[in-house]
Formats: structure tokens, C-alpha cells, sequence
């Protein structure tokens, strides 16, 4: 999405991605894939830090700045080739790793772990990178605060196609033959997408739903998405005997996720370990009204004229209610959702991120002004003495 936005700037975008096919390098049209490790975690794959071949290429490219996306393997990669070629390097922080720490330490080691942590975020986002971007203010005050991060950072949130979203774009007897299919009929249905996992707090939704059922018998909740943590959440829905309410779609190709969404009435999410919540806005460019839980990652899009930010599960319940029996609520606070979901279209991120490349390049520029000035002042002084 940022390559086409750039594109449409009158941009050359080159990436250098891992090769999601395995261990071949590919070079075409501007695209180089790296060979990579399988990571046991969907199908990822991690790249080898250093590839002489790719960076060969890389020189012939004569690049202004480079951008990285991720810390690991080409992330460091990226960071090797812009010292090598004395090039400003932008990054751009996504994921809470604070927040997944558990799935990999299971508890343990929790004081090497954070100062590790300390380590990484150093390195990566304070030390290395001319120019630092982050999603939200979430992750802006976690590098302020809980890092002490004094240098400038640039809040961009992600862009996404949200004309992708958007509800004129779908075949109503489609939509309505998936709806059939899933036996959703005529309920108000609630939807949450995302990774079945423990820090996306799909268990706090479905414990919630049979006090929202007592108060509205024609609620469902549907579920889109797959991860480790789904046998759990099944088998509590089982033991609260609401299987005819909760659906489980499994997962989904992310090109067919749009017409998800015209399922719903309403969006929802408990997950407090977002960095920004893209679904979040995919919902809102579908004109559904989101319920979210108070979070930083949320406090940019979610607002009273678009939906709620509600406290704590009792505060969800009691503000799901509200929207099941409201439908003209849900219409007027849907509405607003499409026409806020307008600043984080793909335009309006490529141009922000433009920006910053611009700063980092004139930025590196001064640098090395700067050192070209001292160097020379040192050999004037150098001659002048002899």
C-alpha cells in the first residue's frame, strides 16, 4: 500500500523482502525475496541478516533513503546497507513486542528479558534510524516514558485501500448468500477480526455475550480469524451453551476479509496490545459503528460520533445493548465512522512518509556537511601548523 502511494507521488520504490516460497532469491521488477527460515508462526519466514548478491543489486539502485519495516533479519540487513552505502535510514516501529515476550518465556526471565528489551529498542529505534516513525501516540509515549527516548518521533498511522471497505462496493445477494451460509439470518451480528490468540482477549467477548443475550435474543457474535488460542475460545463457548450465537469463520484470506465486514452491525475489539488497530478502521471504512476497548492504540480513530470506547466488560456490555437495540443509532454512528476513516486512506499516508524521507535526507545531507566542514577545518589547521 505504501509502494502504490508513493508510486502515485512520482516515487521509484524498490523492496527487498523474504521469500514466502522458501529458500530461492528472486530478483524482479524492483522486488528482491531473500531466502528464509521458517518461524513456526502461520506461515512467516525470517531472511539471513547479510546476502552479498542482494546488496550487489542493491548499490545499482542509487537510492535516496532506505525504509525499514521490520527489526529482524532484513531490519538489520537494511541497517548494514545504509551504513555501507552512507544512506539515511527511516524505521517504522509496528509491533508491542513487550506484549508477546510471554509466548516465548513462558514467565521466565522477566528482568533479562526487559533489559534485552531495552537493548532492542535502543538500537533499532533510537540509535540506528536518521528518522523514527510510529503508528500512534501509544507507542509515542511508550518510548518517551517508559524508554526515555529524547529524539523526534513521527506519528504516521498506517494507510489502508479503504474504498476496499466500503459497502457500495459488494453484491447484496452475495452478502446475503454468506450470511445464509453462516446462519446469521436476521440477527444483529457483532464481528471481531483478528489472531485467536491469548493477548487479543477474544475470551473477554464471549464471556460477555450471555448477559448480552439475556437482554437481546437476536445478537450474534462472529468471530473471523484463526490462531492457537482457538480450540480454547470454542470450547468456552461450548461450556456456556451459546454455539448458536458465537460463529467461528476460521481463517480467511485477507482478499476476502472486506466482504466480512458487510456482515456486521457493529465492530468490536478487547485486544489492549494493539499499536494501531487496523481493523479498526477497516470497520469504520465499512460503515460500522466500533466499540473498542479504552486503549491509546484507539484514542486516533474511535470517538463519540463513531462509536465508544468502553472501560471495562461491564461498560461493554452495557454500551453493546445499547447498539443492538438502537438501529438508528448504529446507522448515524456508522456514517461518521466512513467519513472518518477518510485520514487514513493510502494518500494521505504515503504523502506523511514522504515527508519524513525528505527530512532524513536533508538531514544525512547536514551530517555529512558537517563532517565534510570539520574534516576540512583539520587539515587547514593541519597545513597552517606545519
Amino acid at each position: 500500500m505504501l509502494e502504490k502511494g508513493l508510486k502515485a507521488l512520482g516515487n521509484e520504490v524498490f523492496i527487498v523482502t523474504v521469500n514466502p516460497n522458501g529458500y530461492k532469491y528472486e530478483c524482479k521488477n524492483n522486488v528482491i525475496r531473500l531466502p528464509g527460515l521458517k518461524t513456526n508462526i502461520y506461515d512467516y519466514r525470517v531472511a539471513w541478516t547479510y546476502s552479498l548478491r542482494a546488496a550487489n543489486q542493491i548499490k545499482k539502485w542509487k537510492l535516496d533513503v532506505i525504509h525499514t519495516q521490520t527489526e529482524f533479519g532484513i531490519g538489520i540487513f537494511a541497517h548494514f546497507i545504509a551504513t555501507e552505502l552512507e544512506l539515511p535510514l527511516v524505521h517504522t516501529y509496528h509491533t508491542m513486542y513487550e506484549d508477546y515476550k510471554y509466548y516465548i518465556f513462558k514467565g521466565h526471565f522477566n528482568k533479562e528479558t526487559d533489559k534485552g528489551m531495552e537493548y532492542f529498542v535502543g538500537y533499532f529505534c533510537d540509535k540506528s534510524p536518521t528518522e523514527l516513525i510510529v503508528p500512534t501516540k501509544k507507542i509515542y509515549n511508550l518510548f518517551r516514558t517508559r524508554y526515555g527516548m529524547t529524539r523526534d518521533i513521527n506519528i504516521i498511522p498506517t494507510g489502508l485501500e479503504i474504498n476496499h471497505f466500503y459497502k457500495e462496493n459488494f453484491d447484496k445477494d452475495k452478502v446475503n448468500r454468506l450470511k445464509k451460509k453462516l446462519k446469521l439470518d436476521d440477527s444483529v451480528v457483532t464481528i471481531f477480526v483478528g489472531r485467536l490468540g491469548n493477548e487479543k482477549s477474544v475470551d473477554k467477548l464471549i464471556k460477555a455475550e450471555p448477559k448480552i443475550l439475556k437482554a437481546c435474543h437476536n445478537h450474534k457474535l462472529l468471530i473471523v480469524g484463526d490462531g492457537p488460542d482457538a480450540p480454547k475460545f470454542k470450547n468456552m463457548v461450548e461450556e456456556l451453551n451459546i454455539s448458536k450465537n458465537v460463529i467461528f469463520t476460521g481463517k480467511i484470506p485477507y482478499k476476502n476479509v472486506p466482504e466480512y465486514y458487510q456482515l456486521a452491525d457493529i465492530f468490536t475489539t478487547a485486544s489492549k496490545t494493539e499499536t494501531q488497530g487496523l481493523t479498526v478502521v477497516e470497520a469504520m471504512a465499512a460503515s460500522l459503528p466500533v466499540l473498542a476497548i479504552q486503549d491509546d492504540a484507539f484514542i486516533d480513530a474511535v470517538n463519540d460520533s463513531n462509536g465508544y470506547l468502553y472501560k471495562n466488560m461491564t461498560d461493554y456490555t452495557k454500551k453493546s445493548i445499547e447498539l443492538i437495540n438502537d438501529s438508528n443509532l448504529r446507522k448515524k454512528l456508522g456514517k461518521q465512522a466512513r467519513i472518518d476513516s477518510d485520514k487514513f486512506s493510502v494518500e494521505t499516508f504515503a504523502k506523511s512518509v514522504e515527508v519524513v524521507y525528505k527530512k532524513a535526507i536533508e538531514e544525512k545531507n547536514i551530517t555529512d556537511r558537517s563532517f565534510v566542514a570539520r574534516a576540512k577545518n583539520v587539515v587547514e589547521r593541519g597545513l597552517h601548523n606545519e
